[in-house]
């Protein structure tokens, strides 16, 4: 079996020689001593606050939370415009501050807390609230789970107040690795993977020697097409690809499976993250999603984190490291080997899968370019949701956009410049198809 390696040609992108970023964990991490950091509960709960509670990241967190209130705090939570289940948090978790972006349902929350036998929370609205929370004077981390490029403002305040990042927004690294990682390595501050594939990197390399590691191999279900030929692919629909194999997702991140883009955009993550090259950062199809990812150790020795799919482990260890903390088995359920049953593996068809060889070269160009990738890529995904282009498109278009985008490329690009021409993907992707520069196949229908 051969896994696709980071070294295999790329589709369209030129290698830049481009800047080099300090990665969060360069390869390794050392483990803390005993006796150097607060061990959880000893002297009350550790105090986190968190962006998006009312999204799916907040809401495990706060499960999390719920299970373990002499463990885990959270006194600062902020929300979009959700006040239904945000005011039902407000009472359960009682915070001190509340951050809501859409101000305009601020006169909704206050009314759905009016009847609170507590002093209702500090509520602060639009932008403000999202960085009042991510710099709340009392939190050692933020978990950031606000969903694309609205989360990096927040996340460069709470690195400048020096809060440890739990990292679950993408787009954080994917576009803004260029100027967060040279950040959080200025004010000393960590950024801990909560996705499932980089947490599993990140447990693997809890206490490698420096040179210790090898290669990352991220393993990935395969998605709606895993077991499609190729040739049939003309064929597919939007419902054909929304039917994940193994999981109920959202809509986008099912298609993102079915193109392995969320793969390819992980390699990107990876390559920021633990500062490995592309050249050995692998991908392998692991169709029963036991194994979350791998690394290869310098002696050529393999180590793996395997468990049930469930986003709360990946979420429990950012708030938990370097401890880990004891869970029940009913709502933890134990991996039992004979149940699991066989775990096979396979190499991504780059025929069927193109986006890969895209990722890898937009990885390789750096600055600029792989949050144009990302941009690109979600406004494209909506485009075929929406019916305008073929599934074979997205791919088609994405490229398209990241070769536009060569003459306007930042290699070193501020943050202000990654936030701009995040917007300006997303519009030149849609304007490819409404202008007609660009034409579509013809949308298969059910």
């Amino acid at each position: 079996m051969a896994p696709v390696a980071g070294s295999r040609p790329a589709v369209h992108c030129r290698a830049t020689g481009g800047v080099q970023v300090p990665p969060a964990w360069p390869g390794r991490c050392a483990v803390p001593e005993p006796g150097t950091y607060p061990r959880l509960g000893a002297d009350g709960p550790k105090v986190f606050s968190l962006l998006g509670s009312t999204g799916s990241i907040g809401t495990q967190t706060l499960d999390i939370a719920r299970e373990h209130p002499d463990k885990f705090s959270v006194q600062a939570i902020a929300a979009g415009g959700n006040v239904d289940l945000l005011a039902e948090q407000i009472r359960e978790f009682r915070p001190k501050l509340v951050g809501l972006q859409n101000a305009a349902r601020e006169k909704d929350l206050r009314a759905l807390l009016s009847d609170m036998k507590v002093e209702c929370p500090e509520i602060v609205t639009g932008d403000a609230g999202n960085v009042a929370v991510a710099t709340y004077k009392d939190a050692s981390a933020v978990i950031t789970g606000i969903v694309g490029c609205a989360g990096l403002g927040p996340t460069v305040a709470a690195i400048e107040a020096g809060k440890d990042i739990c990292l679950a927004n993408k787009e954080t690294l994917i576009a803004g690795g260029p100027a967060i990682l040279p950040l959080a390595d200025k004010h000393k501050v960590r950024i801990l993977p909560a996705d499932s594939e980089h947490s599993a990197l990140f447990q693997c390399i809890q206490g490698l020697p420096e040179g210790g590691l090898r290669r990352i191999i991220l393993t990935a279900s395969g998605g709606a097409f895993r077991d499609w030929p190729t040739d049939k692919l003309p064929s597919v629909t939007v419902a054909d690809a929304l039917k994940h194999p193994n999981w109920s997702m959202g809509k986008k991140i099912t298609v993102d499976s079915a193109t392995l883009m969320n793969k390819g955009l992980e390699v990107i993550e990876a390559h920021y993250l633990y500062g490995t090259s592309y050249d050995n950062i692998d991908i392998v199809i692991h169709p029963q999603s036991i194994i979350h990812s791998m690394v290869e150790t310098a002696d050529s020795s393999v180590l793996a984190q395997l468990g049930w799919p469930d986003m709360r482990l990946p979420i429990l260890y950012t708030m938990s490291w370097p401890e880990r903390v004891m869970c029940s088995e009913e709502t933890w359920p134990r991996l039992d080997f004979v149940k699991m049953g066989d775990l096979t593996f396979r190499a991504p068809d780059t025929a069927k899968y193109p986006s890969v060889n895209l990722a890898y070269s937009a990885g390789r160009d750096g600055g600029t370019m792989t949050g144009v990738l990302s941009a690109a890529n979600e406004q494209a995904v909506e485009l075929f949701i929406d019916g305008k282009i073929h599934y074979l498109d997205i791919t088609r278009v994405i490229e398209a956009c990241c070769e536009k985008h060569r003459a306007e490329f930042v290699a070193a690009p501020t943050l202000d410049e990654i936030v701009h021409f995040d917007g300006w993907a997303r519009r030149a992707t849609a304007e490819l198809i409404s202008s007609g520069a660009f034409t579509p196949q013809a949308v298969a229908t059910a």
